[in-house]
């Protein structure tokens, strides 16, 4: 059966409707064709590749080239799924008029139907700017990643009175500055549920709990080819690094002991 594609509206639809939403990164063209096939409904082409496709430390160094890079990559593959580009470090801080351009990048030479950036309050200008040029934005706030040195490293946010209270504030920012989602990343359960029941626009979870309306996850955490430890809020759902391992130790084996490649593996 012909799927249809997914947009927005379609989006803010299952969110009206009371429906969980399926959120995933992938940030090539297997990896989305995959997340595609599966019945994804958001691919996300997170900074996180920095680390997890380029081996970087943390999403500090991602430019908007390589987002762009392998945005283009994953809209090759998608035909289903709604496609959001995230915006890295630098291409929107630096004031309104750097964070239309660059998000317009996304959309015009990588082919995205939205993008994703991080902060609250500080951010809802740059957020209004963006989506004045009619380009969607999906807000996220809690354990932001391009914050990592501000906040010490990768911490749980919002666990005393006083920053819950100023997560609550952000959110409802990013909200009435028009952002249609926002991802809630690295925060208790009772508060995501708090910020969940504030908003009129439906909330991603990645380490917030179950009471949001949406959880995102990383492709490869989720599939077992990380090879490292997962933070608490990951569910493996395969071990595919350890089937990979085997298969290619078989391979060289083979090729040890000259039994690949068979008869059936050569021209005649």
């Amino acid at each position: 059966m012909e799927r249809k594609k997914i947009t927005l509206p379609n989006i803010l639809k299952l969110y009206d409707a009371g429906e969980r939403i399926s959120m995933l990164t992938a940030y090539d063209f297997p990896s989305a064709a995959i997340a595609d096939a599966a019945g994804i409904e958001i691919i996300l082409i997170g900074d996180s590749l920095g680390m997890v496709v380029n081996g970087y430390k943390n999403t500090m160094p991602v430019t908007i080239d390589e987002i762009l890079y392998h945005t283009r990559a994953v809209m090759r593959a998608v035909e289903y799924g709604f496609v959001i580009a995230d915006m890295p470090f630098l291409s929107y801080q630096t004031g309104a008029h750097d964070a239309v351009y660059n998000a317009g990048r996304l959309l015009k030479e990588g082919g995205a139907e939205a993008v994703k950036l991080e902060g609250g309050r500080n951010m809802a200008e740059v957020i209004k700017a963006i989506t004045r040029a009619d380009i969607p934005v999906m807000g996220h706030i809690g354990l932001t990643p391009q914050s990592i040195h501000r906040m010490g490293g990768y911490k749980i946010q919002g666990r005393d009175v006083k920053s819950s209270a100023a997560l609550i504030t952000d959110a409802l920012a990013v909200e009435d500055a028009g952002a249609f989602a926002l991802v809630l990343e690295g925060i208790p359960g009772g508060l995501a549920k708090e910020i969940t029941a504030k908003l009129h626009i439906p909330t991603i979870g990645i380490g917030a709990g179950k009471e949001v309306n949406g959880q995102v996850l990383v492709f490869h955490d989720l599939l077992g080819l990380s090879g490292h430890k997962q933070p608490t809020f990951v569910k493996q759902y395969a071990h595919l690094r350890e089937t990979a391992v085997s298969a290619i130790q078989q391979y060289i084996k083979e090729v040890k002991d000259g039994v690949f490649p068979g008869e059936e593996h050569t021209y005649k």
